[in-house]
């Protein structure tokens, strides 16, 4: 990316940065539309998690080999978000949107019609790379259409649907499998693409490309000091996050003892209060960024910490899985926003590194949570989420300044 790019870039960040703070009908309709397009793909994302006995019966394969659906989106969508703001090169955003819904569409309807293991796993790869392709343009899109100074909130909404699609997905799939079928589940998600993209036609306006990135420019990006901690505390976080998460209902098993009722209970506090987080973290956000970060870093390491401590009594428990559960649903908006503030010259390839740092701290954290389960017990992960949590908290403190 030549300085002439960078300056044209920043140029035309600068003058959406004093977009008004009401916002019109229009920005309302597309920023929501963003919302209804991160619902329908993260919905698809964790789908899976409630058809993998049904999956893997009528396909003839394990449930270990069906999960690996969700290991195929996950690894496919780290490459993509490397690559796709250098592959889309100079054409108009709203097309590559609107083109990655397509092809979400396509791949769920692949993935429902799939005879077999193999073509299963390509539907899936394709929804990896829509994926990852909108969360690495999501960020530089809201800030043109809210304007720089507005990006938190308008995140906040953009990942509400990460937050919905994360309560609804797994329980849903489920009960929809049990009545028509998983693949029936499957197709439904196509319709839900099918929706946001019709969304996405009516409501973003012409998106024309700022920039032209090189796979050469978002390497460059690293070389900032605030990238490099964003992309850090992104890692930590987040992989101290999955490392713990996966094994809480573990834990209220094991050490507070709880039976299946009041887990679903404490899940459904989990999922309500990152609702809650999300719009926290879009006001905290634009307000002060630092502040921000270190908040939803200290909230997590506290709820995690606590839980290790006195996690054995029961009203303890369901506050601090509820408090965990809001500095979750601060933290996808935290983070990229904490991201761009370091490259506001340069949004679509931040965003390619933060779509990448999510990746791997997802699967960092899955690889080392569960190693930390088999030899330390039920606290172990928590711990960890403590350590790293808190680490990042830390982190946020020695950032450099705007």
């Amino acid at each position: 990316m030549t300085d002439t790019t960078l300056q044209l870039e920043d140029a035309a960040i600068g003058l959406e940065a004093d977009a008004p703070a009401a916002w019109n009908a229009a920005t309302w309709f597309a920023v929501l539309s963003l919302a209804a397009t991160s619902f329908a793909l993260v919905s698809a994302e964790f789908l899976p998690a409630g058809l993998l006995t049904p999956m893997a019966r009528d396909l003839g394969i394990s449930e270990g080999t069906a999960g690996q659906v969700v290991t195929a989106t996950a690894s496919v969508g780290a490459v993509t978000a490397l690559l796709s703001n250098v592959l889309i090169g100079r054409l108009n955003r709203k097309t590559v949107l609107v083109g990655l819904m397509v092809l979400a569409v396509a791949s769920n309807i692949l993935a429902a019609l799939a005879p077999n293991f193999w073509l299963l796993l390509i539907g899936r790869a394709g929804l990896g790379i829509a994926l990852s392709a909108f969360w690495a343009l999501s960020v530089a899109v809201v800030a043109r259409l809210v304007g720089a100074n507005a990006t938190g909130r308008g995140m906040a909404i953009v990942t509400l649907g990460v937050s919905l699609a994360t309560i609804a997905a797994p329980s849903m799939g489920a009960l929809i499998s049990d009545w028509i079928g998983w693949r029936s589940a499957m197709a439904m998600t196509a319709g839900l693409a099918l929706i946001a993209m019709v969304a996405q036609l009516l409501s973003l306006p012409t998106l024309p490309a700022t920039a032209s990135n090189s796979l050469a420019d978002v390497f460059r990006l690293t070389r900032r000091r605030g990238i490099q901690l964003g992309m850090l505390a992104i890692v930590m976080l987040m992989t101290g996050h999955f490392a713990g998460s996966v094994y809480v209902r573990p834990f209220l098993e094991q050490v507070t003892l709880l039976t299946t009722g009041p887990i679903a209970l404490a899940l459904l506090g989990f999922g309500i209060a990152a609702v809650i987080g999300n719009i926290a973290g879009g006001r905290l956000a634009d307000t002060n960024i630092h502040m921000a970060l270190a908040v939803t870093a200290a909230l997590m390491a506290f709820a995690a910490l606590a839980l290790v401590l006195w996690g054995t009594q029961i009203g303890i428990a369901f506050g601090f899985v509820t408090l965990w559960g809001f500095a979750f649903g601060m933290a996808p908006v935290v983070l990229p926003t904490n991201m761009s503030r370091a490259a506001p010259d340069a949004l679509e390839a931040a965003g390619s590194l933060m779509v990448t740092s999510f990746q791997v701290a997802i699967t960092v954290g899955a690889v080392v949570g569960g190693y930390v389960v088999d030899t330390y017990g039920a606290t172990g992960p928590l711990t960890l989420t403590a350590v790293l949590a808190a680490a990042t908290a830390v982190l946020a403190l020695l950032q450099p300044r705007d």
